[in-house]
């Protein structure tokens, strides 16, 4: 075997078979018995020209810090060192949580993509994957995420030079199915708010009419909110973080103050009067409470909290939702459904879609679209209608 070595070009030779090889050292490392064994990086080619470009890059990263590929780099071991150093440092703590979580569970295992090397990913092994969690019965919504977890890591790697192309892009997700929407109808709006009045909840299902996300309903403070001047400032959520996903997990769930979900989720909205009216009788009542309650009272600024001053528990009032729901024999919707509500509502009366898209606080004027497609033909119903005064036959012009 002829060997000769270029100036910052790492080890080539040139093999018996007549194709050239390079080799980069990426040091030590340790196997899982704990013994060391060193790792590198080879390149093939039929000439020296063939793999040079690819051999210059990989030293490039290589001093720039950058990780390089093994042959025995798996994708659970990608993963890994993609979650830690490229997410968690870049988003929320709750989304971080979210794509570990689909990491750990379904990417990663040895029955999953853990042990495949991530430089040999095809298509079909994503494809497996998916077709295997949908007969296990795991949601669609839940492998779709799963799917798109992947696509993002593996998109950093095609940055990091990792694989050349991105597999989890050529396979489809599964279809999947939106959840239908529930929201009142005016008559059972108007019943529900007859239900609530007087209720220690009434200012925040009211308030929850005007499309505000659970969690920025609990996450509102008193200096978020001018009643003199009739608004309200969504400028934080409440949101659990560090849920337990299985048993045995060891974290501790907390609840905790979080921006907004998107730029566009801190917003001032305006507020009807009979909002307003809520929101005041909702103020006497927590001063009574305070005042009741004396050095018990734990004070923490929020509008909406406890029977002595602490965040509410978003399960404990998904369940006094239902309670009302109940006694007054309204459809059994969810929380959010009273977003959807507001929305449907407006919608259905001709409000604008870029003011039901602010009022929401979506990122696009898409996704209002998207999600309230159901409304349009009504809609486009009182279009023609209006069509037809205008231009229809005998109109005057």
């Amino acid at each position: 075997m002829k060997g000769r070595r270029g100036h910052n070009e790492g080890s080539i030779t040139e093999r018996r078979d007549g194709r050239w090889e390079a080799r980069i050292n990426l040091g030590w490392q340790l196997r899982p018995d704990g013994k060391r064994r060193r790792h590198r990086k080879c390149f093939y080619g039929p000439t020296r020209a063939a793999f040079q470009a690819q051999l210059t890059a990989a030293l490039r990263d290589q001093d720039q810090g950058l990780p390089i590929p093994t042959d025995q780099q798996t994708v659970r071991a990608f993963l890994t060192h993609w979650l830690e150093d490229s997410v968690k440092p870049s988003v929320k703590e709750q989304t971080y949580d979210q794509y570990a979580q689909s990491v750990r569970l379904y990417l990663a295992p040895d029955d999953a993509l853990g042990k495949i090397r991530v430089t040999k990913l095809a298509p079909a092994d994503v494809q497996r994957l998916i077709n295997a969690k949908l007969k296990a019965g795991l949601s669609p919504r839940t492998v779709q995420l799963a799917l798109v977890v992947l696509r993002r890591a593996l998109e950093q790697a095609v940055r990091w030079n990792l694989v050349v192309r991105n597999v989890a892009k050529l396979v489809d997700p599964p279809k999947m199915i939106r959840p239908k929407a529930r929201p009142f109808t005016p008559g059972e709006a108007v019943t529900f708010l007859q239900a609530i009045k007087g209720n220690r909840l009434e200012g925040v299902f009211t308030l929850a009419l005007l499309g505000l996300r659970q969690g920025e309903l609990l996450g509102l403070r008193w200096q978020d909110v001018d009643l003199e001047k009739r608004t309200v400032t969504i400028a934080q959520s409440l949101q659990r973080i560090g849920r337990k996903r299985h048993e045995g997990d060891k974290r501790k769930s907390t609840l905790r103050f979080v921006e907004p979900k998107t730029d566009r989720s801190r917003r001032t909205l305006a507020l009807p009067d009979f909002i307003t009216t809520a929101l005041r009788a909702h103020h006497v009542r927590q001063l009574e409470q305070r005042l009741a309650m004396g050095r018990e009272w734990r004070e923490s600024g929020l509008v909406f909290t406890t029977g002595i001053g602490t965040p509410i528990e978003p399960r404990n009032l998904y369940r006094d939702f239902k309670l009302i729901l109940a006694k007054t024999a309204l459809p059994s919707i969810r929380v959010h459904d009273l977003r959807h509500s507001s929305a449907t509502l407006l919608l259905a009366r001709g409000t604008p879609m870029r003011a039901i898209m602010e009022l929401l606080g979506h990122s696009r004027i898409g996704v209002t679209m998207d999600t309230y497609a159901a409304v349009m033909p009504e809609m486009m119903r009182d279009v023609a209608n209006t069509m037809d005064a205008f231009l229809g036959s005998g109109a005057k012009v």
